[in-house]
């Protein structure tokens, strides 16, 4: 199911672009309210600096993931209407898109569980809740407006805490003496060349962060803020809960061991190669 929570901007309306509101800072160049279409979003729904984000100072966008919600919302749920035909709707449309995609984030959490020989003994709790939260994502619009995510989301993150603890449990840390401190954030702290493996980052600050050549296989990663965290030659093969927007907000290179469902972003290659 991981291709299903990808974005396929080709099948969307650009809904992250027109729905969602932000505010000028080192992300972005300019204040933009939600439900306001972005200046870069063209008629056909594709950026005109898509391939320029990073450069023109859109590094939120280049961060942000919608794991598929997108693409669910402007084919499945509203049969393909665009928001810009459909005007009666467009306030709701946007209105559904970041609950949708809140749902679709906890799958791709709860699809990675299921994949786990550690988690074995939670695979049924695993499926049921995720079949539970698939079922929300094809309700109809005004039912999805009804309901309440935050509960849902206390439970899926219960499940999700308990997987990372059996997973981590088993990794092999015998001898491990990393001299890492626990700290409630990471924000450009030096933890290069350790054995990290196991480690729980889970809603970590790591922003500029070195983990350049460090083995972060079996660690928790899910929430962990990574913008301009050094991943160059790190061992993230086998990481938990990483997405595709952290991989996009930091930097690496072609040593850098990704899972197989990542793909390694551009930027790196263009900075890394020569």
């Amino acid at each position: 199911m991981f291709s299903e929570l990808k974005s396929n901007c080709n099948n969307c309306f650009g809904l992250c672009c027109v729905a969602l509101p932000y505010g000028k800072s080192s992300d972005f160049p300019f204040t933009k309210d939600g439900g306001t279409p972005c200046r870069n979003l063209c008629s056909n729904n594709l950026c005109t600096i898509h391939g320029q984000l990073r450069e023109k100072g859109f590094r939120g966008c280049v961060s942000y993931e919608c794991f598929g919600a997108g693409q669910h919302v402007s084919q499945s749920i509203y049969k393909g209407n665009d928001w810009r035909e459909d005007a009666e709707h467009a306030e709701e449309m946007f209105a559904v898109f970041p609950l949708v995609q809140q749902l679709h984030e906890m799958l791709w959490y709860l699809q990675q569980t299921l994949t786990l020989e550690e988690t074995q003994p939670l695979h049924s709790s695993l499926q049921k809740i995720s079949e539970e939260t698939i079922e929300r994502t094809i309700k109809k619009p005004e039912e999805i407006l009804k309901m309440d995510i935050t509960a849902h989301r206390c439970k899926v993150n219960a499940l999700l805490i308990e997987s990372s603890e059996m997973y981590r449990a088993n990794r092999n840390k015998k001898g491990k003496k990393n001299g890492l401190k626990k700290k409630s954030e990471y924000v450009g702290v030096n933890l290069s060349g350790l054995n990290l493996q196991g480690e729980d980052f889970r809603g970590k600050l790591m922003i500029a962060s070195n983990l350049s050549q460090s083995d972060l296989r079996g660690a928790d990663f899910i929430g962990a803020d990574l913008r301009d965290a050094d991943l160059c030659g790190a061992d993230l093969s086998e990481v938990l809960f990483l997405t595709q927007s952290q991989i996009n907000s930091a930097v690496g290179d072609v040593h850098t061991k990704l899972p197989s469902y990542l793909e390694r972003p551009s930027h790196w290659i263009n900075k890394y190669v020569t």
